[in-house]
């Protein structure tokens, strides 16, 4: 059985803008998650895994987090997309080949979906991984 589309749309509202499911959900009222985590992976972290699975180890690797709004994320299609580029700590050593990025509530490594980085990113000495805006990540 499949989601249909304004189900799929409204499921990515709900996670990435914190916009309310009329009638079925609504953001936390006490305390709502204001951003979201997102991370690096040097493979798939897999349905099972959880934003420490295949993590990025360059370095002066850190997790970003990006506004849980709709200045942050932009859900269309029943997929959702940075509306900015997301830039990462430039390497100072270590080497990495990003394959993968992941996004979570940056709670207890709580990994929500996952996504191919394309073309992977080659982190040595320097570089600084960015995730454009064209990653996405589609509802199935």
């Amino acid at each position: 059985m499949s989601k249909t589309n304004a189900a799929e749309n409204s499921i990515l509202d709900l996670i990435f803008n914190a916009t309310a499911w009329a009638d079925l959900a609504e953001n936390d009222s006490t305390s709502p998650a204001t951003t979201l985590t997102v991370s690096l992976h040097t493979a798939d972290p897999g349905e099972a895994g959880t934003m420490l699975t295949n993590e990025a180890t360059y370095t002066s690797y850190a997790r970003v987090t990006v506004a849980r709004t709709s200045g942050g994320w932009t859900v269309t299609g029943n997929s959702v997309s940075p509306v900015a580029n997301i830039s990462f700590p430039a390497a100072t050593g270590g080497t990495n080949t990003i394959t993968h990025f992941g996004v979570g509530t940056g709670v207890s490594d709580n990994l929500m979906y996952s996504g191919t980085v394309t073309p992977n990113i080659s982190v040595t000495n320097g570089v600084t991984p960015i995730l454009t805006t064209a990653s996405t990540i589609t509802e199935d």
